[in-house]
């Protein structure tokens, strides 16, 4: 496991990137674990136009379009940024994922409609390989050095995997809730990870 850790890493969505990506997407994979018609969005935006698909993956002043909720409605985007989460031990099968972080500026909530400030996505053939923990571990610095005292995670109670991720980065859960229904809803867990700089103050 120290061996993955060692070899996993976090890519800045570039052109020389984006052939491992659209393989992903062909392969049935999508970014969004609640949309999984986001994979043939996602396709038909880089065909049409693959500088503008990946100029959006880093948004920190979210100048890009609304965001498309789960029951067809649009929302002002928050600032965020994407990184795709790379295995630099497989140099013929190099993506495993996608990992995002969004923030809403001035501070560290989020709007209510808002998960939370951390997703991501492993691609099957790359899960239980510790590349998701990997990639949270790499990430979280970025959200610290933004500012933020803590981020949330949500996930189902039935997702086990995901919460041994967040549980071992020092994700705590602070709440059970119900989702809205534009979500799904259904139980959800709410993890909150502190920024340890915050903590020792």
């Amino acid at each position: 496991m120290l061996y993955v850790r060692k070899m996993t890493t976090l890519v800045i969505p570039e052109t020389e990137h984006l052939p491992a990506y659209v393989t992903a997407l062909e392969r049935g994979w999508s970014p969004d674990n609640m949309r999984a018609e986001v994979a043939q969005e996602q396709l038909a935006q880089i065909e049409q136009d693959p500088a503008a698909f990946l100029d959006k993956m880093d948004d920190e002043d979210a100048k890009a379009e609304p965001v498309k909720m789960p029951d067809g409605t649009t929302i002002k985007r928050l600032p965020g940024i994407h990184r795709w989460i790379w295995d630099d031990a497989a140099p013929d099968d190099l993506f495993c994922g996608d990992i995002g972080l969004r923030w809403q500026p001035g501070g560290s909530s989020l709007p209510a409609h808002v998960l939370g400030h951390i997703g991501f996505a492993v691609v099957p053939w790359k899960q239980r390989q510790g590349h998701a923990k990997a990639a949270l571990e790499l990430l979280l610095p970025g959200a610290w050095r933004r500012g933020l005292g803590y981020v949330e995670l949500t996930t189902d109670p039935d997702n086990i995997a995901s919460q041994r991720v967040i549980e071992a980065c020092s994700g705590t859960v602070v709440e059970r809730f119900e989702k809205a229904v534009m979500y799904g809803g259904g139980e959800s867990l709410r993890y909150r990870i502190s920024n340890p700089a915050q903590q020792l103050n």
